[in-house]
């Protein structure tokens, strides 16, 4: 099977590092070949804070990946997160040339650029520019200008950006590793890739994937990207209240909101105990249900009340025709879909990683969704649909600055 078929996948999370080696197929699916994955050190809300231990995680990682998949990895299409991560939409425009009339690729390329030109922090650079719309001479709805007669092109795009310095130590994680880093994409636009079908991005659609130490989100409108960003909070907060409310340790909390918890209110009968048995340096516990499942839908409500802020202004509600997606490891916490759909006001979905085949315990786990989303991603732009014009020339000025880490297996 020729290498440029395989592609994989690599996510750097605060709980956990995941690899996906996945075959993309002519068909557009998407067949997972291997899965790694170890406990995630040295990362905090997604971001590295230990080089050497996060470095070490990826390597396992890889390494576990390689083994259940029996593919030698050589390069990795990266996952990226943080609450340094913005967006905005801009438009940008060009005149043609009165001679041609006629719109090529070259004013297709001054459009993007001209819509890029814009006052960013000098830390940060662009990570994607997302084309939105079209617009010949005021004409809208145009899909794909060039070939077509005019005097003026107008194109409307979504840009993401972030701190480079902190995307870079995330590259350098994988280069320490002696592989190589395709691209960096966004995890909320990988993880849409798989839990999205193109009908719900027309209709309108919010991704929520919240994970151990974020919550990234990613709003399509009209077929469209029109929003994204992340919050820095995750499953960890939910932990962290866990273990403040009920007195107890941090990963027996972890344990108890795996094992035990719920979001749901009024469930539990009257008094109902939960018993924690000893453990070393831990003298075991009784705790209420019913005061677990109050800490864990406070926190979770406290969230969705938080993003529903973040868009307020950003996007109309009622254009959000296909309603709310969750996925990500903290969307299988029962009773979460319906503080969603109480605070959202419109229907949700508890989704997964969809025209997806391989191990079922793969593409059917939510945590996976960004992982398996990369590869189609990658997938994507192999086959130079829209999402190709993503990330042009971002890593080669990465590269240029850590070239230490530049060689290959």
């Amino acid at each position: 099977m020729a290498r440029k078929e395989i592609q994989v996948g690599l996510e750097i999370g605060t709980t956990k590092v995941c690899a996906v080696v996945a075959e993309c197929q002519e068909n557009g699916g998407i067949r997972i070949l291997g899965v790694g994955e170890t406990p995630s050190r040295g990362v905090r809300k997604g971001e590295i804070v230990d080089f050497e231990n996060a470095s070490n995680c990826v390597r396992d990682a890889l390494s576990d990946a390689e083994e259940k998949s029996d593919v030698e990895i050589e390069s990795v299409w990266l996952a990226v997160t943080g609450s340094h991560i913005r967006s905005f939409n801009n438009r940008g425009s060009a005149n043609i040339p009165e001679e041609s009339s006629e719109i090529t690729e070259e004013e297709i390329q001054d459009v993007e650029f001209k819509a890029k030109e814009i006052s960013l922090p000098k830390e940060n650079a662009i990570l994607h520019s997302i084309i939105q719309h079209y617009y010949v001479d005021g004409q809208e709805g145009v899909l794909n200008p060039v070939g077509m007669l005019g005097s003026r092109l107008e194109a409307d795009f979504h840009i993401i950006h972030g701190v480079t310095n902190r995307i870079q130590n995330s590259i350098r994680c994988v280069k320490e590793c002696h592989i190589e880093v395709e691209d960096v994409v966004v995890s909320s636009l990988a993880s849409a890739q798989v839990v999205l079908g193109e009908n719900q991005k027309e209709s309108g659609a919010l991704v929520i994937d919240i994970g151990g130490g974020v919550t990234d989100y990613i709003v399509y409108l009209d077929g469209a990207v029109r929003h994204s960003g992340v919050l820095a909070v995750g499953g960890d907060h939910i932990t962290n209240d866990i273990s403040i409310g009920l007195r107890i340790p941090i990963t027996r909390a972890e344990k108890l909101k795996t094992e035990e918890g719920s979001a749901e209110l009024g469930k539990s009968l009257p008094g109902e105990k939960i018993v924690l048995k000893n453990d070393t340096g831990f003298s075991g516990k009784e705790v209420e249900r019913e005061m677990l499942n109050m800490i864990m839908h406070a926190r979770l409500e406290e969230l969705f009340v938080l993003l529903k802020k973040r868009l307020s202004g950003e996007v109309s509600e009622h254009l959000i025709g296909a309603g709310v997606m969750l996925t990500g490891g903290c969307s299988q916490i029962r009773g979460i879909r319906g503080i969603a759909e109480s605070v959202f006001g419109m229907p949700v979905h508890l989704t997964r990683a969809q025209a997806v085949s391989g191990p079922t315990s793969a593409y059917e786990n939510p945590q996976f969704s960004t992982c398996i989303g990369l590869a189609k991603y990658a997938q994507a732009v192999r086959s130079e649909m829209p999402e190709s014009s993503f990330l042009k020339g971002f890593l080669g000025n990465f590269f240029k600055k850590i070239s230490p880490f530049s060689s290959r297996r």
